[in-house]
């Protein structure tokens, strides 16, 4: 399943130094605006403390985690819309992407310059919502004077199609992103022909100073922004100490995280966070040969999850054996979970849930 996040937000907020700490590649990070031009992407590992725990009870020659994608997306200026800065290359590298993860700027470094001379999180916010707004409205109002004529004439689906325009219309006009909107399945399935920008599901991440990355509230400017946001779909992440903690082993990063008080590494949480936000879930096989985790959307069936193995697997789907990751846990053992009656035997409308250990039993 290859879905995708773009780290987007104004230049030198740190999102290309994040892009780096989160893929262990090197791209240009830059004191200036624009050093990122074409997308940079990087595949990472979900991390699963599950696939660990199975791995240790299995012993497999080789653990295989799920894997999610990031791409590095071109700083974004105030008239980007209209052309500014790399104006339409950026919005276009947007609109090929899943989801966005939206870098903001929480720390004072009088070294690093910054596009508006002051660090002011909730303008900076403001700001790249206002151009992807602007942009989105000249695609829905370009969509309604070509649907016009239809939609007046009676054809029943231009009609809803232009109700659903001018529900988006209303939205951007009060300054409200797409993803605010309540609607059913149908103006969903409407909506997403459209491929607005507005409309993809958003994480903000708050680059904060190192010093507050014990207790983030105590930076001022997350604080702003965290209220501003209700809290909601916000990481604070300090892009300076986690790359430091990238370069570490996984011992010294343990204890390294022990002392700032932390059980696991930010991007460990903006890597999940950004999985779960396109409703991405795992499900896990096991063998001597390898213990793997494998991705599917929530609400899959048991044919369509097992399609992520080989496509062929939900054409063929007869049934699968199902065993529950904390049942594996406690037990660590197959037969013994079998003679305890915790295995299900389950057909084709199983809802597949995240953490089932599947066997997938297909016609060959």
């Amino acid at each position: 399943m290859n879905l995708s996040t773009g780290i987007i937000g104004l230049p030198n907020v740190g999102k290309s130094t994040l892009f780096n700490t989160i893929t262990n590649l090197k791209v240009e990070a830059a004191n200036y605006p624009f050093a990122t031009i074409e997308p940079n992407i990087g595949i990472v590992n979900v991390p699963d403390k599950r696939i660990d725990d199975l791995a240790s009870i299995i012993k497999p020659e080789k653990t295989i985690y799920t894997t999610f994608k990031f791409v590095d997306i071109a700083g974004l200026v105030k008239g980007a819309s209209k052309g500014e800065g790399l104006g339409n290359k950026f919005l276009q590298n947007i609109r090929e992407v899943d989801a966005l993860c939206h870098v903001i700027r929480c720390f004072e470094n009088p070294d690093i310059t910054h596009v508006s001379n002051k660090v002011d999180p909730i303008d900076d916010l403001l700001t790249i919502n206002l151009e992807l707004i602007y942009a989105d409205l000249e695609v829905v109002n370009s969509r309604i004077q070509r649907i016009k004529n239809k939609a007046q004439s009676g054809d029943k689906e231009a009609k809803k199609e232009s109700e659903l325009l001018e529900k988006v219309i209303n939205t951007l006009n009060n300054n409200q992103l797409v993803n605010t909107l309540d609607l059913n399945e149908e103006e969903k399935k409407i909506l997403k022909s459209f491929n607005l920008l507005t409309a993809k599901p958003i994480l903000y991440v708050a680059n904060i100073d190192e010093n507050n990355i014990s207790n983030p509230l105590n930076n001022n400017h997350y604080k702003t922004l965290y209220e501003y946001l209700n809290g909601n779909n916000i990481i604070p992440i300090s892009v300076k100490i986690e790359n430091e903690i990238s370069l570490l082993n996984e011992d010294e990063k343990k204890l390294f995280l022990e002392e700032l008080g932390m059980n696991d590494s930010g991007l460990d949480r903006l890597i999940r966070a950004a999985y779960s936000m396109l409703g991405l879930e795992t499900f896990f096989t096991y063998g001597k040969i390898e213990v793997r985790g494998w991705v599917f959307k929530k609400g899959m069936t048991a044919p369509e999850a097992a399609g992520a193995i080989h496509t062929d697997f939900t054409n063929k789907f007869i049934k699968a054996e199902i065993i529950k990751y904390e049942d594996m846990k406690e037990y660590r053992d197959e037969q013994k979970i079998k003679d305890l009656g915790k295995l299900k035997i389950v057909g084709k409308d199983y809802i597949v849930k995240d953490g089932d250990i599947c066997l997938f039993r297909i016609n060959k």
